[in-house]
């Protein structure tokens, strides 16, 4: 195992990943920018150091002053955490040549995912099921149009090297295809500096059910059931539960082989999640591949028992994989809560700040992976988590419970949150019977 880990990220997912070191007596190095100095994460850490002004292009994704810092406070490892440069194929070929381990997939396997595009290419050649379109991108809107005639309305617009719901817009006739081209083609190109595009048939009411793999260095790959994450906004999830109330063991058998042959196909090694699109008749087809930890890994843990955070500590390390697909069961249900500072009244406007008043409760059954504390600021510099509520029981609906109880009487002053968001999704009809749907907050809404 190693001796010393550099965590290149911010926020809870930092604190969870010290937390996972300092179970195996790993020591830890933090990195912060300017409007970080006093975060959680830096207070947990061995050592911090400083890494630049807030903006992210200046601090978190500074690659060189991330590895400098690595190699002068003698870690041998860097763990990227989700988001930033946890899916940088180049950050992790740099670290390789500076002799500095990353602890998450080869840059290969993340290049081969990256590019949606070339991914879907790919899975089609595993055979994985994906959704009808082109498996090549899009050079003009002409070109779209004539897939869009032949694939049939309504048609997804997607950004080829695009991800987090970015450059993505639906279009159901031609009229709306030519906006949405312009629109996409242009947000492809800043955020991601590539314009290329593809079309995929848009799936009217699926869900969006994702499928857990863990893989060794020597290609060990088993899956840790599915993981419902349907319910979203802006593309984004907010809740999440394992497992599904739509999957039956059938379909679970049938994702769980189609993600351990994906990832297989790319040599794949590490954490990783195959995310699915499934439509009311239980066909589902490939999405795309997280080549990281997810936000919502703790309900997989939760139900599984397994540490995915250690495991990819482990595996980084050389450890083979000794769980078997045999030693994968589910133990009960669990339902995690993404705890923003936002305005759920305002849609979802941050609100950043100062919090005032910090008070999360003790329940049994109940985990709160936290990366804030009372006093702390609020930056309007990054994305505005604070924390993920997880809830765990043995049946659904005591899950549900447990996770009213816990932000019923939660507290938080200063800013608003996302909490009274979660409670009333949880309250709904459509929660409880489990008709979850990307298209829940939606339905949620008229049903006010």
């Amino acid at each position: 195992m190693f001796e010393k880990v550099l965590v290149a990220n911010r926020g809870e997912i930092a604190v969870r990943v010290i937390q996972a070191c300092q179970k195996l007596g790993v020591k830890t190095v933090a990195v912060y920018s300017d409007a970080d100095r006093e975060a959680l994460h830096v207070q947990m850490a061995d050592e911090a150091y400083h890494i630049g002004p807030p903006p992210v292009a200046q601090s978190y994704l500074n690659v060189e002053r991330i590895i400098q810092v690595a190699l002068e406070s003698g870690a041998q490892a860097l763990h990227p955490g989700y988001g930033l440069l946890a899916e940088n194929a180049s950050f992790a070929r740099r670290c390789r040549e500076k002799g500095l381990i990353f602890i998450g997939p080869r840059p290969e396997a993340m290049e081969a995912m990256g590019f949606k595009v070339k991914a879907r290419r790919i899975m089609q050649e595993a055979g994985v099921p994906i959704v009808p379109g082109n498996v090549d991108g899009i050079q003009d809107l002409e070109e779209a149009k004539e897939v869009a005639r032949e694939i049939g309305y309504p048609v997804m617009v997607k950004a080829s090297a695009g991800g987090g719901g970015i450059g993505m817009q639906i279009s159901r006739d031609e009229k709306e295809l030519e906006q949405a081209f312009k629109m996409c083609e242009a947000r492809a190109k800043a955020y991601f500096g590539d314009p290329s595009l593809y079309l995929e048939k848009y799936i009217e009411e699926p869900r969006h059910i994702e499928i857990q793999v863990l893989a060794d260095n020597d290609g060990h790959t088993i899956h840790l059931n599915e993981r419902e994450c349907s319910v979203q906004r802006r593309h984004q999830k907010v809740i999440e539960e394992a497992p599904s109330t739509f999957v039956d063991p059938e379909l679970r058998q049938k994702m769980g082989a189609a993600a351990v042959r994906a990832a297989r196909a790319i040599g794949y090694n590490n954490a990783g999640t195959v995310e699915f699109l499934v439509d009311p008749q239980r066909n589902f087809y490939f999405l795309e591949m997280n080549t990281r930890i997810q936000v919502e890994h703790p309900v997989t843990e939760m139900t599984t028992g397994v540490d995915l955070v250690e495991w990819q500590l482990r595996i980084a390390a050389g450890e083979p994989l000794t769980l078997k697909q045999e030693d994968i069961g589910i133990n009960g249900h669990a339902i995690e809560c993404r705890i923003y500072a936002e305005d759920p009244d305002k849609n979802f406007m941050p609100s950043p700040g100062k919090i005032t008043r910090w008070q999360v409760p003790q329940l049994e059954g109940f985990r709160a992976d936290v990366g804030v504390y009372e006093g702390y600021t609020v930056s309007p510099y990054y994305d505005p988590l604070l924390a993920k509520f997880i809830a765990w029981g043995p049946t659904r609906d005591g899950a549900i419970e447990l996770m009213l109880r816990a932000l019923g009487t939660t507290v938080v002053e200063g800013i608003k949150t996302s909490i009274p968001f979660h409670i009333k999704a949880l309250q709904s009809k459509l929660f409880r019977e489990g008709r979850t749907t990307t298209n829940f907050i939606d339905q949620l809404k008229k049903e006010e």
